[in-house]
């Protein structure tokens, strides 16, 4: 049987944002697990599911469910340990690629903020490789606007669970305080990981079974 345990994260190295609140939050993130704990211990067994179709049927609940749960606990993680731990001045390599791609640290953290304040669920900023550059998504809900093979880098919840009882509707003064609150080196170990999958990933770029790595690390001019 399959079973994911809830990760825990040091609240009290958050400033800015209650206890409370963020206790709060967590018991959201705990009911996403229990529920692809519960998901994915459903059978496999296609006799199940014979009234597939897509307005109304077992598979397109379970799928349905099955993604926004996973998003939500991803997302969460995520979430959670990007504004934990401290490591608040924003240095490293990643602020080099903030300041190439989108010219200073304080407009990008102001472009940040304004999709934060157009999205109804998440912000966040991954790098892609197909132009190996940074952007920052929008997301109204965790199944809504998710990039396949982008990898993330920065994440930060809008829904207003994530701040209510703290800021009321004041969505953007809890967007000021998140800002103080990420985790940088977090961030920056996010950042490494990606180079170290893209670099392993292109020195065997030229194997004979190519398939059985990501499609994204294949360039059209090498088929």
């Amino acid at each position: 049987m399959f079973k994911l345990t809830p990760k825990e994260y040091d609240f009290s190295s958050v400033q800015g944002i209650t206890l409370k609140q963020l206790q709060q939050h967590y018991k959201l993130y705990e009911g996403y697990v229990s529920k692809i704990n519960e998901i994915w211990n459903i059978p496999n067994d296609a006799k199940e599911f014979k009234d597939s179709n897509t307005t109304y049927s077992k598979m397109r609940s379970l799928k349905l469910g099955e993604t926004f749960a996973l998003n939500g606990v991803k997302l969460h993680q995520l979430y959670f340990q990007n504004m934990t731990g401290g490591f608040n001045n924003p240095t490293g390599e990643i602020i080099k690629l903030i300041k190439r791609d989108f010219n200073s640290c304080e407009n990008f953290l102001q472009y940040f903020k304004n999709v934060g304040l157009a999205v109804r669920g998440w912000a966040i900023l991954a790098i892609d490789p197909l132009d190996n550059r940074l952007h920052v998504f929008g997301s109204d809900a965790h199944d809504v606007g998710a990039v396949w093979d982008s990898y993330p880098l920065l994440v930060m919840d809008v829904y207003e669970h994530a701040y209510f009882m703290d800021f009321g509707t004041d969505r953007s003064k809890y967007i000021d305080t998140f800002i103080k609150s990420i985790n940088w080196r977090i961030v920056n170990g996010r950042l490494q990981k990606y180079d170290m999958i893209k670099s392993a990933v292109d020195s065997v770029r030229h194997v004979e079974n190519p398939s059985i790595y990501p499609m994204w690390t294949i360039k059209d001019d090498e088929d």
